[in-house]
């Protein structure tokens, strides 16, 4: 019942929205360490693809998870919260004909044992204003995590971010495959 009521809890507290974590920073030290946060590798890229096969020339768009950094705070039996930020590069490749393109993501809330207590689905539109190269820091404010008590620690959560993908585009990630459209082709060093 407990690990369902904080499911519940934990699912309506990720939030994207403009108030900033200042409000809770006090001069209060932390009980504890804040929840590690990173991409999953299988979701940490992106590659759509139009047409048959996996070649350059088909590439619409790419998006690759850069860096990820949760900052938190929490005291006595306060819930842990802070907002969390996520750096996103994305690319428009040879097949990719609009000027923006919306790349869906996800953010998770595990226990350290692998039990999902929250995800929650995004979506962030990268405009490439006639490039073919965008760069977005992401961030969520306002994320809450309870806890049963003092007790319990940061470091019983982790925080996991990745692209939301097709069944093709996860088999392309965990097979290794990758394009990156700032590669130069056709180029040789001295």
């Amino acid at each position: 019942m407990l690990r369902s009521c904080l499911a519940f809890a934990a699912t309506l507290a990720i939030a994207a929205c403009s108030s900033g974590v200042g409000e809770v920073f006090d001069t209060r030290q932390n009980a504890g360490p804040c929840p590690p946060a990173a991409s999953i590798y299988d979701a940490a890229r992106i590659v759509v693809l139009d047409g048959d096969g996996e070649l350059f020339r088909n590439i619409r768009y790419t998006g690759e998870i850069t860096g990820v950094r949760f900052q938190c705070r929490y005291a006595d039996e306060d819930p842990i919260r802070g907002e969390l930020e996520i750096d996103f590069a994305f690319g428009r490749g040879p097949a990719g004909e609009a000027e923006t393109h919306t790349y869906p993501f996800f953010v998770t809330i595990t226990r350290r044992d692998a039990t999902v207590l929250a995800r929650q689905e995004f979506d962030l539109t990268a405009d490439f204003d006639g490039g073919s190269i965008d760069a977005i820091t992401e961030t969520l404010r306002d994320i809450t995590i309870p806890r049963i008590d003092a007790s319990i620690s940061g470091a019983n959560f982790e925080i996991i971010v990745g692209f939301v993908l097709t069944d093709a585009e996860l088999q392309f990630n965990r097979e290794g495959k990758r394009f990156r459209l700032d590669a130069q082709v056709g180029t040789t060093r001295p």
